[in-house]
């Protein structure tokens, strides 16, 4: 092969691979809240008052009511930050939410049970593609292409409020 040859080949696997990639750049409007409606099942980020992007979410098996304990498949409600980002999730990408706050730990310690974690928002992996729209256990959940964008806006350190 000649090496004309051999750097096109370079080239075009350099493109598709970048043009694959789960990882995107954004260099638009800060996100400065994400606010999830959960009886409307929206999520919307915003740069202060204008909507940059809007999407429909799937929540946890029992959306009604706030998270109270591990396990109930409820998602949170109320105002939490975006704390951390997994590029390796199982849910293809995932940022998290720094639920269980000083007050969701204290109403589960009151109660005698653990208020659960890891909750997160996140794409939907191939072995839940039919999972229907409520199937998480608490978290929230849009598709992978949303996921893309999210996880390239979305910041660590935003606040996100989930609202009944």
């Amino acid at each position: 092969m000649t090496r004309f040859l051999r750097v096109i080949l370079l080239i075009s696997l350099g493109l598709t691979a970048a043009a694959c990639s789960k990882f995107k750049t954004y260099n638009g409007p800060e996100v400065t809240r994400v606010i999830v409606d959960k009886g409307e099942r929206k999520m919307y980020l915003l740069h202060h008052a204008e909507v940059l992007k809007k999407y429909d979410v799937g929540l946890g098996f029992a959306p009604a009511g706030h998270k109270a304990r591990e396990g109930d498949g409820r998602t949170p409600e109320g105002t939490y930050l975006i704390d951390r980002r997994n590029p390796n999730s199982a849910f293809y990408l995932s940022i998290g939410i720094d639920y269980p706050n000083k007050e969701d730990i204290r109403r589960a310690r009151e109660a005698g049970v653990s208020p659960g974690g890891d909750i997160f928002i996140h794409g939907r992996p191939w072995k839940n593609r039919k999972g229907g729209r409520d199937w998480t256990a608490g978290c929230i959940a849009v598709s992978n292409a949303e996921m893309r964008d999210i996880y390239a806006m979305v910041r660590d350190g935003t606040p996100i409020t989930i609202s009944p």
